[in-house]
């Protein structure tokens, strides 16, 4: 099999992905291949897809993730990086508003990645260019006053790419000019509070259907970071590929090397 720009280093098996060209190939290596190649090419680009940017924070993090949290520290640490997303936004600090939004979506993802989740494929089932209550782009929710969810008609031929693209599809959903960058940041929070809520319901029966309900959360979670991020005019794609334009962006090393302190004190 061959991946376009696929950042992700399995450790747990004798295999890895080399870069050639725009695509990588699967050859057998040892552990220290593993390793070096991991700092090498662990990178973001600004066209890459949730597919890939998930797979990327699993290749530097999981290591880390998986010998320091516990799946609610993984959920109380995106929520804590949003909360001061949320800080920024009351203090009119932007830069302390995008920073922190970054780091809020790579810990989500991080929370993805340890309930084996594939972020993509549920967000493109929830949102297939269309709102997933009324069924239409623009949403036309308050206009129509829906009291029952319409069935949603997926189209293919529609679906976006890039993590960017994402983005703007959730831009022509659910315009920016409709709402204040305030209302995006309290709905923001909100489906954090259902996304917890739906976890904490699955841990206490293990059931499927409530699994099925945590992943609708977890898409519903990403489209509000995706609407705040437009609201804020902040360009996720771009922004992701600069700070993680090598490894993680504070020890810069793949598996991520920072300690358990350094990550738990972290000041953004």
């Amino acid at each position: 099999m061959i991946f376009r720009n696929y950042p992700t280093i399995f450790f747990k098996s004798s295999v890895i992905f080399f870069p050639l060209g725009d695509y990588i190939s699967l050859i057998d290596c040892t552990f220290d291949d593993v390793r070096m190649a991991q700092q090498q090419m662990a990178s973001v680009k600004q066209d890459t897809t949730i597919r890939e940017y998930q797979a990327f924070v699993e290749g530097v993090y999981g290591k880390s993730n998986d010998r320091f949290f516990t799946l609610w520290d993984m959920v109380s640490n995106f929520e804590r990086f949003m909360t001061r997303s949320l800080k920024g936004i009351r203090k009119n600090n932007s830069e302390k508003t995008k920073i922190n939004l970054l780091i809020t979506l790579s810990w989500f993802m991080s929370t993805m990645n340890q309930l084996h989740i594939d972020l993509e494929d549920k967000v493109w089932k929830r949102f297939p260019y269309l709102c997933s209550y009324c069924g239409t782009c623009p949403c036309s929710c308050k206009k129509e006053k829906l009291t029952k969810r319409r069935k949603i008609i997926r189209e293919g031929k529609m679906k976006p790419r890039t993590l960017e693209e994402y983005q703007n599809m959730f831009e022509k959903i659910y315009p920016s000019k409709k709402r204040t960058v305030e209302h995006a940041g309290i709905h923001l929070a909100e489906e954090a509070g259902e996304f917890s809520e739906a976890l904490l319901t699955y841990y206490g029966g293990h059931r499927n259907i409530d699994f099925k309900n945590l992943e609708i959360e977890a898409a519903d979670f990403f489209s509000c970071l995706m609407t705040l991020s437009n609201s804020l005019k902040i360009n996720l794609a771009k922004e992701l590929s600069k700070i993680f334009s090598k490894n993680c962006h504070v020890c810069k090393n793949a598996p991520c090397t920072c300690s358990f302190r350094s990550i738990t004190t972290f000041k953004s």
